[in-house]
C-alpha cells in the first residue's frame, strides 16, 4: 500500500518512480508458446488413451462376435450341441473363467497415464483471472482499432473465427466486470450467429437474450431492453425473470413517456453519450488510439520534405567510414531517426533466448482510468514483460552496447542495462516520458548517473498489425520493423526535458512484438553532447 498507481505514474512514498505497468503471465507470447506445447503434449497423451480404449473395445468386440456366432448355432439344437463333450467342457470353461477375464478387461482403467499427465500439467494452466485478462485484452484491441465484433468473429481479421460459445463466453466475462457496453456487443454477436443457423450445445437464444436485455437496460435503453425481453418470452413464455422484467420495463417506460419532451431529449443525449463512450474519455487516450489506427498523424507535406534517408558514418567513425549505416529521418522536431539493418538476425535471436527465461511482469495495476471511464477497458492495463541484460552476461549484449555507443556517439557506460520486452495478446505501454520530470528530482538518484538523456529502441520482430510506437504530443507514429532501431533525445542540450517525446506502445493486434531498449544517461556525455544555456535549444 506504500505504492500507488495514478494515471500511468507509479508513486511510492510520495516519489514518482516510473510509468505504471501491469502484466499477466500467460499473455506474453514467450510463455503462451510454452502453453501451446503443453497442450500439444496433452493431445498426444489423449490420443494414446483413445487408442488404448479402442484396443480394449476391439478385444471385447471380437470376443462378443465370436460368442454371438457360437450361441446362435448352439441355441438351434441345445441338446445336440451339449451332447458333444468338448462343447460341454468349453461352456463350463467360458462361464467359469473367460467371462471373469472379460469382466477384468472391461474394468481395466486405461486412463491412468492420461489423467496423471493432465494432473501434472494442470498446475501450469491459466486460471479464471487469466481468461478474464485475455478477454479484456481483446476488448482493448476492439476499442483501440475500432474493430467490429462481426469482423473479429467471422475471421475478417486474419485468423480463426469465433463460435457462438466463444462470443457468449466473452460477453459473460465482461458482464462479470459490469462492462455492459461490451457485454451488449458480444451477446449481440452470439445472437446474430445463432440467428444465422449456427448451433451450440451450451448456449441458446433465451440465455443470450437474457444477458442482452439486462445489459442494454443498464445503459439506459428501456425500449431496446423491452424488445429483447419480449423476444425472449416468445421463445420461453414461462421464463420467470423475463416475465418480472417485462412488467418492470413497461412500468419504467410508461413513467419515462410522461416526462416533458425537452427532458426526454436531454436524457436521450445522455444515453447516447454513454453509448458513444469513445468520445467522452481522456483527450490523450483519444489521441493515442487515433495514432494507433494511423489517424491524426501530423506528417504534413512541408514536414515530409525535411525528412531524408542517408548513409551515416557518425562523423567518420572508424567502424563506419567504409561501411556506413542506413539512417532514416522519422520526424524532424524532435529529431527521431531510424537505423536500418542495424542488428543481425543471429544477435537478435540470442538476445531473445537470453531474455525468455527471465522476463517478469510488473505488478502494479491502476484502476483510476477504469473509474473515470465506465464501460471502457482501462488504458493502463496491458500485457508486457521485460528482462534486463547486463553487458557481462554474454558477448552479444556487450556487442550491442558497443554498437549503440558507436552509432549515437554517446557513452553507454553510465546507461542502464539492456531491457528486453515481449508484448503478447493486446500488449501495449501507455503514454509516458522516459526522462525524470522536475516534480520528481530524485527519480534516478540511486543510479547517480543523471537523467535519461536519450532512448535507443530496437525492434526484434516484425508485427503483422498494430504495435506502433506513437508520440502523442507531436502526432507521430513509428511502425515496428525487424532489425531496425529508433533513436531520439529525451533532453534538450540544456538538460531540460523535451515534453514532446511523450510516447506509447500501441496494442499488438496481430503477431508478436519483441523489443529491446537502452536508456542512456547524462553522466559521461559532457564532451559528447555539449550543453546549452537555452532551455529548448
Amino acid at each position: 500500500r506504500e505504492c500507488v498507481c495514478v494515471w500511468s505514474q507509479l508513486w511510492c512514498r510520495g516519489v514518482l518512480l516510473s510509468a505504471c505497468v501491469s502484466a499477466n503471465l500467460f499473455f506474453v507470447t514467450g510463455h503462451m508458446t510454452d502453453l501451446l506445447f503443453t497442450e500439444k503434449d496433452l493431445v498426444t497423451s489423449l490420443k494414446d488413451y483413445i487408442r488404448a480404449e479402442e484396443s480394449k473395445l476391439e478385444q471385447i468386440k471380437k470376443w462378443a462376435d465370436k460368442l454371438d456366432v457360437l450361441s446362435a448355432a448352439a441355441t438351434q439344437d441345445p441338446e445336440g450341441f451339449l451332447g458333444h463333450p468338448v462343447n460341454a467342457f468349453k461352456l463350463m470353461k467360458r462361464l467359469n473363467t473367460e467371462w471373469g477375464e472379460l469382466e477384468s478387461l472391461v474394468l481395466t482403467d486405461v486412463s491412468d497415464v492420461f489423467i496423471s499427465n493432465l494432473t501434472i500439467q494442470r498446475q501450469y494452466f491459466p486460471n479464471d483471472d487469466d481468461q478474464t485478462g485475455a478477454a479484456k485484452a481483446l476488448m482493448r484491441l476492439q476499442d483501440t482499432y475500432q474493430l467490429d465484433t462481426n469482423a473479429i468473429s467471422t475471421g475478417e481479421l486474419p485468423g480463426l473465427t469465433l463460435t457462438v460459445d466463444d462470443c457468449y463466453d466473452l460477453g459473460k466475462v465482461v458482464y462479470s466486470e459490469a462492462d455492459y457496453y461490451h457485454t451488449e456487443l458480444w451477446m449481440a454477436q452470439a445472437l446474430r450467429q445463432l440467428d444465422q443457423g449456427e448451433t451450440s450445445r451450451a448456449v441458446d437464444a433465451v440465455t443470450v437474450l437474457d444477458y442482452l436485455s439486462y445489459s442494454v437496460y443498464q445503459q439506459g435503453e428501456l425500449e431496446r431492453a423491452l424488445e429483447f425481453t419480449r423476444r425472449l418470452l416468445d421463445l420461453d413464455p414461462t421464463h420467470q425473470r423475463a416475465n418480472g422484467n417485462l412488467k418492470y420495463f413497461e412500468y419504467q417506460l410508461a413513467k419515462q413517456k410522461k416526462v416533458e419532451k425537452v427532458e426526454e431529449k436531454e436524457e436521450e443525449s445522455k444515453v447516447r453519450q454513454r453509448r458513444e463512450s469513445k468520445d467522452d474519455y481522456l483527450p490523450e487516450r483519444k489521441k493515442y488510439e487515433q495514432l494507433c489506427r494511423g489517424q491524426g498523424i501530423k506528417l504534413t507535406p512541408r514536414r515530409q520534405s525535411r525528412l531524408f534517408c542517408r548513409y551515416y558514418d557518425n562523423n567518420r567513425h572508424p567502424r563506419y567510414v567504409i561501411g556506413p549505416v542506413q539512417q532514416e529521418d522519422e520526424w524532424d522536431s524532435p529529431h527521431i531517426v531510424r537505423y536500418h539493418n542495424i542488428v543481425s538476425e543471429k544477435d537478435m535471436e540470442k538476445v531473445k533466448e537470453l531474455a525468455k527465461p527471465r522476463v517478469s511482469p510488473s505488478i502494479f495495476i491502476s484502476r483510476a482510468a477504469a473509474e473515470l471511464i465506465p464501460g471502457r477497458t482501462p488504458l493502463v492495463l496491458y500485457q508486457r514483460k521485460g528482462a534486463w541484460l547486463g553487458a557481462y552476461e554474454h558477448p552479444v549484449v556487450d556487442k550491442i552496447n558497443q554498437l549503440i555507443e558507436d552509432v549515437t556517439g554517446l557513452n553507454v557506460k553510465t546507461a542502464e542495462d539492456l531491457q528486453v520486452a515481449n508484448y503478447g495478446l493486446g500488449g501495449q505501454y501507455e503514454p509516458h516520458f522516459d526522462f525524470g520530470r522536475k516534480d520528481e528530482p530524485d527519480a534516478f538518484e540511486e543510479l547517480g548517473t543523471g537523467n535519461r538523456i536519450a532512448t535507443w529502441l530496437l525492434y526484434m520482430t516484425d508485427v503483422q498489425a498494430g504495435g506502433a510506437t506513437v508520440f502523442t504530443d507531436i502526432g507521430a507514429a513509428v511502425k515496428p520493423k525487424k532489425g531496425t532501431a529508433v533513436f531520439w533525445y529525451n533532453l534538450y542540450p540544456s538538460g531540460e526535458g523535451d515534453y514532446r517525446t511523450r510516447h506509447a506502445a500501441c496494442p499488438v493486434l496481430l503477431g508478436n512484438k519483441w523489443v529491446s531498449n537502452k536508456w542512456i544517461h547524462e553522466r559521461g556525455q559532457e564532451f559528447r553532447r555539449r550543453c546549452s544555456l537555452n532551455e529548448t535549444d
